[in-house]
């Protein structure tokens, strides 16, 4: 069991110090001010224990939405947990795949949105990986403002805008 710990946080250790390297800390974001959207940052080492999703049915119940701070590309803790049981799933069933859909709220021009909605879908995918998931089992996309969940100009409708949603294509 202490292996797997230790080969978890090594793992960490890689991808953060990978997204260190390729971060971009002082990017512009949405508002026009300066402001850091490095995407492993919150990672846990730890691991919540729980129970390993067995069945298709177990999968289903999980969380599939996952939301997003303004400007930040930072998966929440509260996440963390649903984000394992899916990468365990993964791990155990080889032939499922997911697509992992990038998304952000109206503010900020089409092509900043368009690189954070990517910025988060990767920041998910880094996270699934870590916990077992295989690179070849997940596809992300980014829509950016393109497909928002609740329609307003208001925060209540960005909250729920600013997200990756997690689909599976195949199990």
């Amino acid at each position: 069991m202490r292996s797997v710990h230790f080969t978890k946080a090594l793992a960490l250790a890689a991808v953060m110090a990978i997204a260190a390297g390729c971060s971009s800390s002082g990017s512009k974001g949405d508002s026009g001010a300066l402001t850091d959207t490095v995407g492993a940052s919150s990672i846990g080492a730890g691991s919540t224990g729980g129970v390993t999703p067995g069945s298709w049915e177990e999968v289903q119940q999980l969380r599939n939405v996952f939301l997003f701070e303004f400007d930040r590309a930072v998966v929440r803790p509260e996440f963390l947990p649903d984000l394992e049981k899916h990468a365990r799933f993964l791990a155990n069933n080889p032939s499922a795949r997911v697509r992992l859909d990038g998304h952000t709220d109206e503010r900020g021009t089409r092509e900043y949105n368009m690189a954070l909605g990517e910025r988060r879908a990767q920041a998910v995918e880094r996270v699934l990986m870590v916990n077992g998931a295989n690179s070849g089992q997940i596809e992300s996309v980014s829509y950016g403002e393109e497909r928002p969940a609740v329609v307003g100009n208001h925060e209540g409708a960005w909250s729920q805008n600013r997200r990756v949603e997690l689909r599976y294509l195949s199990r």
